[in-house]
């Protein structure tokens, strides 16, 4: 009897040593902020982004028209195209090469063109001739916009045949541009190119401050008679010689392997991507002065850029198709304005006219980047 009360007793402690432990444990989540975060918060964001921004489907696609007709019947066609919840028409041209400026731009994703004896070939001979001009740098975009766009055209001549009573044809003839074969290494390679000087360059830099104080050296920097910007750039510049190696054999990888052609000037493409190897670096310095440890610098320069840099650089998603509130956020992503900088020059063969504003929002982003690095770096100083 007395051991079954022992026994008993014993069961009860542990038991109750069990739920101690677990409320202590509780105890240390609930006075953790960054633990609640990723607990509650990374759960709710990945519901939001997954359900809502990543969609292959395209909707709103800016189009722009080429009437040369102007009649009653392009115009019919042009208002159920904008009917379409595909299409937002975006400008109406007068020529090609304002047609090509935007394609250049990115501001448009297809065109059409309706030439102008549309209504006279419709009405006397039941057939006729539309264009349709898309961007193949991103060709999944483009063959879906093409069927998109082929799907109206083709219910507008199913329409104009019922009204009419006679059977109507309307021929689509489809232009590729920069991408005539479809070759998926088109939009593969800047990406990957993005992904590869985002990541590698954030990570190595990340740890090198923090790195400092993990091996208590960090009180020789402190000390050291240099300024803490001499400090941080000399921090930078091994690490952005390094990624000019990363740099010259990417590029030479996708021309002489993957096949993918530099259209536009090597020089601008070489200068925009040490800009942004500069703001990966500057990142990644940032990160490396606000944590205290190399395992969480590490972290957050993985899973905090990781993730973003994949979904909302208009890499693997179309950026058009997400909310609002996420197309706003993209904008803080630095690898969405290098993203467009690689395909405009390097597929599109576009020059500094059409990069610049890209190239100044990098410029600021590294200027932020750096002079915050600094300001931290100085804190500790203090």
């Amino acid at each position: 009897m007395k051991n079954h009360l022992s026994t008993g007793k014993v069961k009860n402690n542990k038991h109750r040593q069990f739920l101690s432990l677990v409320k202590k444990e509780f105890s240390h989540i609930s006075r953790d902020p960054k633990t609640l975060i990723i607990l509650l918060g990374m759960p709710i964001v990945q519901i939001i982004i997954f359900g809502f921004a990543l969609t292959n489907e395209v909707k709103n696609a800016r189009i722009g028209v080429f009437d040369q007709a102007q009649d009653a019947s392009t115009q019919a066609l042009i208002s159920q195209i904008e009917a379409s919840q595909y299409f937002e028409i975006f400008r109406h041209f007068n020529s090609y090469p304002e047609i090509e400026q935007e394609f250049k731009k990115g501001t448009i994703k297809i065109a059409l063109v309706l030439p102008q004896n549309f209504a006279t070939d419709l009405q006397h001979f039941n057939k006729a001739q539309v264009q349709l001009i898309a961007d193949a740098s991103d060709p999944n975009v483009a063959n879906t916009l093409i069927n998109y766009a082929s799907a109206v055209i083709l219910d507008f001549q199913d329409r104009t045949t019922a009204n009419n009573g006679l059977p109507y044809t309307i021929h689509t003839e489809t232009r590729m541009l920069y991408n005539p074969q479809l070759q998926g290494t088109y939009s593969f390679v800047p990406g990957v190119m993005v992904m590869v000087l985002m990541l590698v360059c954030t990570m190595m830099t990340a740890i090198t401050i923090v790195r400092e104080k993990e091996l208590g050296t960090m009180e020789i920097l402190l000390v050291s008679p240099l300024q803490p910007l001499k400090i941080i750039v000399a921090k930078a510049v091994p690490y952005l010689l390094l990624s000019m190696l990363n740099i010259a054999s990417i590029l030479l990888l996708s021309v002489f392997v993957l096949q993918v052609p530099i259209n536009g000037s090597l020089l601008l493409l070489l200068a925009a991507s040490i800009l942004f190897t500069i703001t990966s670096l500057s990142l990644g310095l940032l990160i490396s002065t606000v944590t205290d440890s190399q395992q969480t610098a590490m972290f957050i320069s993985l899973t905090g850029l990781f993730l973003p840099t994949v979904m909302l650089s208009g890499f693997m998603f179309p950026i058009e198709n997400m909310p609002l509130p996420l197309q706003v956020i993209s904008n803080l992503v630095p690898a969405k304005w290098f993203y467009s900088i690689v395909k405009t020059v390097m597929i599109k063969g576009a020059g500094w006219a059409i990069i610049w504003r890209e190239v100044l929002v990098l410029t600021a982003m590294t200027l932020l980047f750096l002079g915050l690095s600094i300001k931290n770096f100085k804190i500790r100083l203090a």
